[in-house]
């Protein structure tokens, strides 16, 4: 099949865009590339080239991994969706036609850096800047998985004096022991 135009697939990424791409969302809300020393040392890379196929850029590959653990994803199945997506190959830097991540790329990259002890610092420090930016990480929704804000909870007057009053939350809110133990 002939794309109609030289310009077919910019036009149907502008779409994509439009229609409010959820990776956009993402890619705005975390600086991806503040992991980039941290995942350097636990995938215990090293200056110069050692020969071979290059690697992935291990940004990249960070970006493969939380895009699998948001929705639930196995290696095979994570490499046929990169393949399949447009929206996903631009998220990840990925080229159309280009070298791209197979299941066992991706597990390698995984078990490097749980091995390393990386990973869960890395998860961590994902969920701390969508938390700065006030959203929620969804992994593991029926439809997808996407970033929801967080819902912002807001002390009356009252709440706020007796809080400055230093009043504890079992003081504040007697009778409601949930929302005690959340503030």
């Amino acid at each position: 099949m002939q794309p109609r135009s030289l310009f077919s697939l910019a036009e149907h990424l502008d779409r994509l865009s439009k229609d409010g791409d959820p990776l956009e969302v993402l890619a705005t809300t975390v600086e991806f590339e503040r992991f980039r020393p941290l995942l350097t040392r636990g995938l215990g890379y090293k200056g110069g080239a050692r020969g071979g196929r290059p690697a992935f850029d291990p940004v990249a590959m960070f970006k493969v991994l939380v895009v699998q653990a948001q929705h639930n994803l196995s290696d095979a199945r994570m490499e046929f969706m990169i393949r399949d997506r447009l929206s996903w190959m631009r998220f990840f830097g990925f080229d159309l036609g280009g070298s791209m991540p197979d299941e066992n790329t991706i597990r390698h990259y995984r078990n490097r850096l749980t091995e390393s002890g990386t990973l869960e610092a890395l998860m961590q420090a994902f969920e701390q800047q969508l938390r700065e930016a006030g959203y929620l990480a969804m992994g593991g929704q029926i439809v997808d998985a996407s970033l929801v804000p967080a819902p912002k909870q807001r002390n009356t007057q009252e709440e706020k004096a007796a809080i400055k009053a230093g009043k504890s939350s079992k003081q504040i809110w007697r009778g409601k022991p949930n929302k005690a133990h959340q503030k």
